[in-house]
């Protein structure tokens, strides 16, 4: 028996919502409408659902809670269940498997009283169970066709398993290689970062969100949350009006350009308001200036956690949240269990609960929810296209692209496949931590360890001694805070020094050694903050008894973020850097190691000399009192008296098994008016011995402004493929619009003036040229 009992006018009413959602899908099938009739037929729709919910059913859809990952069979029993039924619940997030998902959708659909479809979200952040490399890997490739293909392999995935709703891409800037989740961002530029974002999107979103192999994408955290002070993870911001809209906001205004559908808050302050509560960022910045029209969810209990920022308690912040432009509460259920109060006392109106509730509906609408709930929940899709040999093939190209060869003196890269190899470190054979931070969907144990890859790729010509060297850390406490997660790190409790011994032994017996030093996957991600970010003394004592064996020395680094390495660029031949590379990252180290592939990344992050530079990037402004180029130290200048102001790897650097030479730089018009374009061109050819891939940089200088301006930023970049002793022609078009930036008053302007431009391998090397805009 229905424990609802209706009233005829309710019982109506949803009949009439029934056979309007009915008609309207009728429509859907043959339609060639245009965005706007889709928009008002949502809004039709909408409109009729709402006016039959209670204030509790409306409240409901504003509430996200996690139920975890739901044993099958459990979903009937579960607490969640009830809520569900009560028509307490809009979405879940962390439950996996198509199955699962319908179980519990079918409590929405077939047993609540308005039968409302739940949204189903993941953090699908860099693949779902076929994983691609970290995103600040994945950025370092600056190749969008591959990442846009990440994302949609991902969708691909994510959406056969139920899930219709990932929390990315983050396109938070960071310039401070600290805060652990750089991991999980693009880097320090906001022209990469804004390309990226339109990438991710489109790969998530598709032309069609209403297929149901795309997903809703949303983007994060909004706002500045990679510039938390001292890069302490949810930390104070604060900073100027000016570098915020210039430095900070362009890659989420990208996604909101690019058709985001969903928009997460961040943990910050903004101007002393948390942002979950600011409604200048919410509402005025966000909606009203960049007229984006889809749904606001907090991140993880934030409302919660702006008591904390001594802002007030749950029924007051949760009143601010709402009133800011908030739709969506992620866990905290602060909206659930406040707002009737809130109405009652009137701090809030009912309007602005139907507003956030038809954003979140319109959401399950586009999706196509309400045309087929189950649409996500198909066991053969999740049988099919889930972790395949193609998928896991993708991958591994793609994890090729993206590491950074940070050194390679002597050649001694790339590696033959004949003799004999030491492969000594403790990422050495490690598989669980190749898959990097924010990999919850994924299989750890199925991903691919560099041992086990070198195996594979090196054939029966290699001998392959191991030994593992050192522990990731010296401190065992310390090694417990980051072997979690499902991610162990396996700890070898004997002595440093037998460790060592062990290693020099099997090293000594070698042609060449391959130490797999750096972090281990959970050393970077959320909650993840170092003060400290070398390598840690244990692996570099290692290292340096590695050294003395005479024996060339490869270190493949592992890292999820910019590394302070000094010592080691001084005395380590050849360093190859591999971020975390996710399902295939052995095979794909391989493929590099032995020459299958040439590297061709760049970095997208700037790394310090040391922790004292920070924050460093390429992007800075100029002082009153600017050092000599090429100079250290002078007194009375901008620098310090132990450290030359330069990186020790600058942004966008990154070498090749093969050399390029640039020549020829070309400035079409020494004029740029109106409309007009400018065009500048360079050759770059390929003057090596193996065919290779290399990312031409383009930078600019507005010489003079209204307000200070960059000493360089970046304006366009294309990634060419060169054979060996052939060269390309590359041209890049700039326009007036390329050129404008916020000015004092945060008008988005062009000025006049000259401007210099930069093209080359990297943010500190290229050549140049000029032009002036009238």
């Amino acid at each position: 028996m229905n424990r609802f009992k209706y009233s005829l006018q309710t019982i109506l009413l949803i009949l009439s919502v029934t056979i309007l959602i009915s008609c309207e899908r009728k429509e859907a099938t043959g339609s060639e409408s245009s965005a706007q009739s889709s928009s008002d037929s949502y809004s039709e729709r909408i409109d009729s659902l709402i006016s039959v919910m209670t204030l509790e059913e409306k409240l409901g859809q504003l509430n996200l809670p996690s139920s975890g990952d739901i044993v099958t069979g459990q979903a009937q029993s579960s607490n969640i269940a009830d809520k569900i039924r009560e028509g307490g619940v809009g979405g879940l997030f962390n439950i996996q498997s198509a199955q699962k998902i319908r179980d519990v959708q079918r409590i929405a659909v077939e047993e609540s009283r308005l039968g409302i479809p739940l949204i189903f979200g993941m953090d699908v952040i860099h693949g779902y169970k076929t994983l691609f490399p970290i995103p600040l890997g994945l950025s370092s490739s600056w190749d969008m066709e591959l990442i846009e293909n990440s994302a949609r392999l991902a969708a691909v995935e994510a959406s056969a398993d139920g899930i219709c709703w990932t929390f990315s891409p983050m396109t938070d800037i960071s310039r401070d290689p600290r805060w652990g989740r750089v991991s999980e961002g693009n880097g320090e530029d906001p022209y990469l970062a804004s390309q990226i974002a339109r990438a991710m999107i489109h790969g998530y979103q598709g032309d069609d969100l209403s297929l149901d192999n795309t997903i809703m994408a949303c983007v994060k955290h909004f706002a500045l949350y990679g510039a938390s002070e001292a890069g302490r993870d949810y930390n104070t911001v604060d900073m100027s009006r000016i570098r915020m809209f210039n430095e900070y906001m362009p890659p989420y205004k990208a996604a909101v350009d690019a058709g985001v559908g969903s928009v997460m808050t961040s943990f910050n302050e903004i101007d002393g308001i948390p942002a979950s509560a600011n409604k200048w960022l919410l509402d005025e910045l966000l909606r009203q200036q960049w007229g984006f029209d889809g749904m606001v969810v907090t991140d993880y209990t934030a409302i919660n956690e702006m008591i904390a920022h001594g802002i007030g308690d749950l029924q007051h912040v949760s009143a601010l949240a709402l009133q800011a432009g908030v739709d969506m509460d992620m866990v905290g259920e602060g909206f659930l269990s406040t707002l009737k109060a809130s109405l009652e006392e009137g701090t809030i109106d009912e309007a602005m609960i139907d507003q956030a509730c038809r954003r979140i509906l319109e959401a399950k609408m586009k999706l196509g929810l309400f045309d087929d709930p189950y649409k996500y929940c198909d066991p053969q899709r999740a049988e099919n296209q889930i972790y395949t040999s193609e998928h896991r093939q993708q991958a591994r190209e793609a994890a090729a692209q993206t590491f950074v060869l940070l050194k390679n003196d002597d050649n001694i890269l790339p590696l033959k496949k004949g003799g004999t190899i030491a492969l000594i470190g403790p990422m050495a054979d490690n598989a669980e931590n190749m898959s990097g931070t924010w990999s919850v969907a994924g299989d750890f144990k199925s991903a691919v360890s560099l041992r086990s890859g070198i195996e594979q790729v090196a054939g029966d010509g290699v001998t392959i001694l191991h030994a593992r060297g050192a522990n990731v850390v010296p401190d065992s406490l310390l090694e417990s805070r980051v072997s979690i997660f499902g991610k162990p790190t396996y700890r070898d409790e004997r002595s440093e020094e037998e460790l060592i011994r062990e290693a020099v032994a099997v090293a000594r017996r070698s042609d060449v050694i391959v130490a797999a030093m750096g972090e281990s996957s959970e050393m970077s991600g959320e909650s993840s903050s170092r003060s400290d970010i070398e390598i840690p003394e244990n692996q570099r004592a290692l290292m340096r008894e590695l050294l003395k064996t005479g024996k060339p020395v490869v270190m493949v680094l592992f890292t999820g973020r910019p590394l302070a390495m000094e010592w080691e660029q001084e005395n380590i031949p050849s360093i190859l850097n591999v971020w975390f590379a996710g399902s295939e990252a052995g095979l794909a180290i391989a493929d590099v190691l032995f020459g299958d592939v040439n590297p061709s990344g760049k970095l997208s992050a700037t790394f310090p000399r040391n922790v004292g530079q920070i924050p460093i990037y390429y992007n800075h402004k100029n002082t009153g009192r600017p050092l000599e180029e090429d100079k250290w130290f002078q007194k009375f200048r901008s620098n310090y008296l132990d450290v030359p102001n330069t990186p020790l790897y600058p942004f966008g650097y990154g070498l090749s098994y093969t050399t390029f030479e640039y020549s020829n730089l070309s400035v079409s018009n020494n004029v740029l008016t109106g409309d007009g374009e400018v065009t500048i061109s360079v050759d770059v050819a390929n003057t090596g011995e193996y065919d290779g891939k290399e990312v031409v940089q383009l930078y600019v200088r507005d010489v003079v402004g209204s307000v200070t301006r960059p000493l360089k930023e970046l304006k366009g970049f294309r990634k060419v493929a060169i054979p060996a002793g052939e060269s390309e022609t590359v041209t890049f078009a700039l326009s007036a619009d390329d050129l404008r930036f916020y000015n004092y008053d945060l008008e988005f302007v062009t000025e006049p003036g000259e401007f210099q431009v930069f093209v080359g391998t990297s943010s500190a090397e290229g050549l140049e040229g000029s032009f002036t805009l009238e």
